[in-house]
């Protein structure tokens, strides 16, 4: 009779793996999470390094006011499918697939947000980087060392995601301000979202599911970036 713990090859539910493969398996997660955002740099950098400042001063204008909607709605449509093909259970490859094209979708969907605070601070998006970094290690360890399960959290996040996209169309469409308070409401969304993906990480995803987790930590990731540093633009442009 074979030795061989089927646990050890077999994709099962990570709660019920063995030590080991649970250790691998997150192993593999966070190490995908840290490989998208170097990517996402890398990204960034080239397209800053390449991209002559007229023509990028042009790209932000034609991405601001109702041409923001078609990018919001290009977004959504390129997030799905990404998340689609990144939790497919058919093709390692069309996981991978998943995962690259959401980088660089949110490569494009930060061009503005990193070019206006740029002009304004060039520390900024460091800061703002540093900042969510840091606070996604603390809930990440939270949850590590807690092993609490926030499983139940999913409907009741997907309902304040859809109420916060909302709010944001009707503030394009109507031309006024969300402010601080939405800020910080959308990140506090962020946090939720990222203590909900940890938790997921350690008890619902398969074991072979490391780049679909790793996708949902990113997302999650870069919507606190995305709003920590929108909170820090608004400090600088009072100073």
């Amino acid at each position: 009779m074979s030795n061989v713990n089927p646990y050890a090859s077999a994709a099962v539910p990570v709660a019920f793996a063995e030590e080991s493969a649970r250790a691998a398996f997150i192993r593999r997660t966070y190490l995908h999470v840290a490989g998208a955002v170097l990517a996402l740099v890398a990204l960034e950098t080239v397209i800053f390094t390449v991209v002559p400042e007229d023509m990028m001063r042009g790209l932000v204008q034609k991405m601001s006011g109702m041409g923001w909607l078609l990018v919001l709605g290009a977004y959504m449509g390129v997030s799905w499918m990404a998340r689609s093909w990144a939790t497919s259970s058919v093709s390692k490859g069309g996981q991978y697939a998943g995962l690259g094209l959401y980088v660089v979708a949110e490569s494009v969907i930060l061009l503005p947000l990193l070019y206006v605070s740029m002009l304004m601070d060039p520390n900024l998006p460091l800061m703002a980087g540093i900042i969510s970094v840091m606070c996604f290690g603390c809930l990440t360890a939270f949850v590590m060392m807690t092993n609490v399960d926030l499983s139940s959290w999913g409907k009741y996040l997907a309902i304040a995601g859809f109420a916060a996209l909302a709010a944001i169309v009707a503030g394009m469409i109507c031309g006024f301000s969300l402010g601080l308070f939405f800020c910080g409401a959308m990140i506090a969304l962020a946090c939720g979202y990222i203590l909900y993906d940890t938790s997921n990480v350690i008890h619902h995803y398969n074991t072979d599911q490391h780049v679909a987790a790793s996708l949902a930590l990113f997302a999650s990731l870069v919507l606190l970036f995305w709003y920590v540093l929108r909170i820090a633009m608004m400090f600088a442009s009072d100073d």
